[in-house]
């Protein structure tokens, strides 16, 4: 049983490790789901609406804090650094996560949003399923912690808690270090939004009770139709849901053509004012190239007029866009995105908006 102990000891420390990791390099995306689930708890429990409401503007250093603790308990875990508080710990987490992949699968909220792209891609069902995994081996872990031996190894876990938590604030300052969104520098937007082979279906009819499935309708009428199913899911585009347009109509088509520079403005609330002077800069130094900026957002047309005026960007056209997807385009508020003929050339944060000179290179050199 000792053995079987260290076994789940190993798998539950590199399970944490690496779902901390991914988390970590975009904690965006996390604050992203906290402040979905907090917004339907708020909803789903009237009378706790204002304390979930009230949890919202923590999300962000909610989500680095869990995530970095993800990845701290998993390597304590795996070092042996004081087990017996450690698997309580882990327990209490795991436990958090559960309820939470649980309501998503039970009641069918707060589904997979792509906020991490391609790097986590489950259901709500096995989410949840993982989780009760995860929580069975530390339940065992935690039957043999007075077999654990504690060792000093609180160095490697300070090292681990200094690296992580500066992952996570360089993720935030700046964007993820790994862009594991479908609209990632080097991706092209018009081939994402198309399926990488013909999909094909599979027909789940029922007939006298019994369930069969067909490749192919069945032309025999008798049979009552109860599901289409996906067979090659894999296939399926990984962009479904770009679409830019303004007034006069839809301008999705036209963001491919030629060299744009795209501002994304969530929202003007929160957005970092002090940002913007740079960002004035690279739209005039961009005057009589052939690079052509826009401003995307999600926000009222009275909002955003008002925010071109206050910043002097009243020469610059805007266009509208889902806000969950400039929400994935980009982690900041504002930020820039650059695509020549529909690929991404650049990506920048607000803290590290590019000058003229090297938008035009970026465009030159490709």
């Amino acid at each position: 049983m000792l053995i079987a102990a260290r076994i789940a000891r190993i798998l539950v420390g590199i399970v944490f490790i690496f779902s901390g990791l991914i988390k970590l390099n975009d904690p965006v995306g996390t604050q992203i789901k906290f402040e979905e689930y907090f917004e339907v708890f708020a909803q789903d429990v009237p009378f706790l609406h204002d304390f979930f409401m009230a949890l919202v503007p923590f999300t962000l250093i909610m989500s680095v804090l869990f995530c970095a603790a993800e990845v701290i308990l998993g390597v304590a875990l795996l070092a042996s650094y004081k087990p017996k508080i450690t698997v309580w710990l882990l327990f209490f987490l795991i436990t958090f996560f559960t309820f939470l992949t649980f309501y998503s699968a039970y009641f069918d909220r707060v589904t997979d949003c792509g906020c991490f792209g391609d790097a986590i891609k489950l259901k709500p069902w096995t989410s949840f399923t993982k989780d009760v995994v995860l929580t069975v081996l530390i339940l065992f872990i935690i039957g043999h912690r007075n077999r654990l031996r504690s060792r000093k190894t609180g160095w490697l876990v300070g090292i681990t808690v200094a690296l992580t938590l500066a992952l996570g604030v360089y993720a935030v300052q700046f964007l993820p270090p790994i862009d594991m969104l479908p609209y990632a520098v080097g991706k092209s937007i018009p081939a994402e939004m198309k399926s990488s082979e013909p999909l094909r279906y599979k027909y789940v009819m029922e007939k006298e009770g019994k369930t069969t499935e067909f490749e192919t309708y069945p032309t025999d009428q008798s049979y009552k139709f109860k599901e289409m199913v996906l067979i090659n899911e894999k296939a399926k585009p990984k962009i479904t849901d770009y679409r830019i347009w303004n007034d006069e109509g839809d301008f999705t088509q036209q963001t491919f053509e030629g060299n744009k520079l795209f501002i994304i403005v969530k929202n003007t609330k929160d957005i970092d004012a002090g940002s913007l002077p740079a960002i004035r800069a690279l739209v005039e130094g961009l005057q009589g190239t052939n690079i052509a900026p826009y401003i995307l957002t999600s926000t009222s047309d009275e909002e955003i007029n008002a925010f071109r005026k206050e910043y002097q960007l009243e020469n610059v056209p805007y266009y509208k866009g889902d806000a969950t997807v400039l929400k994935t385009i980009m982690r900041s508020n504002p930020g820039t995105w650059l695509m020549s003929n529909g690929v991404v050339r650049g990506k920048w944060h607000y803290n590290s908006t590019p000058d003229a000179t090297e938008v035009v290179n970026l465009v030159k050199s490709k």
